[in-house]
């Protein structure tokens, strides 16, 4: 229990650096604009065509898309730019409480931050759109004339039918919900271990690399640069598919039952397992981790 309470005094500190921070301020600013921006056009159809939204269906319709799920999710790289967090308090810290349980307390904060984040863009995609929204776990109007119209490309909203046959709102918004936000933490911790392994422009670096690696495995984009055949298109999708992290984040994007896609179980997997493996290489970085306090940090 005492090891737990040092757990939440590390995480809480954290958190008490966020006042006044700009860094903080920015990267919420930018999650909440980018979530307007992407917001607004399923709002303008519901209200153009006269029609009410399900409270979720913004959030579901906007981030069960991969594109929109990578733009708020380059806005935790600056959330958590400063990475390793080592300032004045720890020495204070170290000399008092194990390195691991100094680590387990910057996990859980990068873990209760990540999930912040996503609560609040889930929370401000409600509010956009609340003036025109009931809370009923029922697909809307606007939803079915999105799903079997064919208007959505039209204003550029990324509805899939598969979303809208498989699963009611609530149910769909809670997997979108964990997927973002395994998404995040496995590009979070990725950030966290090469800025231990070198530095932290390196750790910065390898988080635009995780993300540019995802949104590349395109196969709308591979197959109009490449000329591929149906056939070929459909093999490649099922490789990217299992292959980018970015896909697996998206909901459309798995096996509901009658294609070779990852299901979501074997997504959830992949994340949890992904994030556990990071978060003990973290831990035994630590170990031979050089902690130097004039003002900087240098690898061992």
């Amino acid at each position: 229990m005492k090891e737990l309470f040092q757990i939440y005094r590390v995480c809480m500190y954290h958190y008490s650096r966020w006042r006044g921070n700009w860094r903080v301020i920015l990267s919420f600013a930018l999650g909440g604009v980018i979530s307007f921006l992407l917001t607004e056009n399923v709002v303008d159809f519901s209200l153009e065509y006269g029609l009410t939204l399900q409270v979720f269906e913004p959030f579901v319709w906007v981030f069960g898309d991969g594109t929109s799920i990578l733009l708020v999710a380059l806005a935790v790289i600056l959330l958590f730019a400063d990475m390793p967090f080592l300032d004045g308090s720890v020495p204070y810290y170290l000399i008092r409480i194990r390195v691991r349980t100094w680590v387990g307390g910057q996990m859980a904060y990068l873990v209760t931050a990540s999930l912040l984040y996503t609560f609040y863009i889930l929370i401000m995609t409600i509010l956009f759109c609340f003036r025109n929204a009931f809370v009923g776990n029922m697909w809307s109007p606007t939803a079915a004339k999105l799903a079997y119209s064919g208007l959505a490309e039209d204003y550029f909203i990324p509805a899939k039918l598969k979303t809208f046959e498989m699963v009611r709102p609530v149910e769909c918004m809670l997997t979108i919900f964990w997927l973002m936000l395994l998404y995040i933490l496995v590009a979070v911790f990725v950030m966290y271990l090469v800025t231990l392994v070198k530095n932290q422009a390196a750790g910065i670096g390898a988080a635009f690399i995780f993300h540019l690696y995802g949104f590349l495995l395109s196969v709308d984009g591979l197959a109009q640069v490449f000329g591929l055949s149906p056939q070929v298109t459909y093999r490649a999708s099922i490789w990217c598919g299992w292959l980018s992290p970015l896909k697996h984040a998206t909901f459309p994007s798995h096996d509901f039952g009658y294609d070779r896609l990852p299901t979501l179980g074997e997504t959830f997997g992949i994340f949890t397992g992904a994030i556990l493996i990071m978060a003990l290489l973290v831990l035994w970085r630590m170990k031979y981790y050089s902690f130097y306090f004039s003002g900087n940090t240098e690898d061992g």
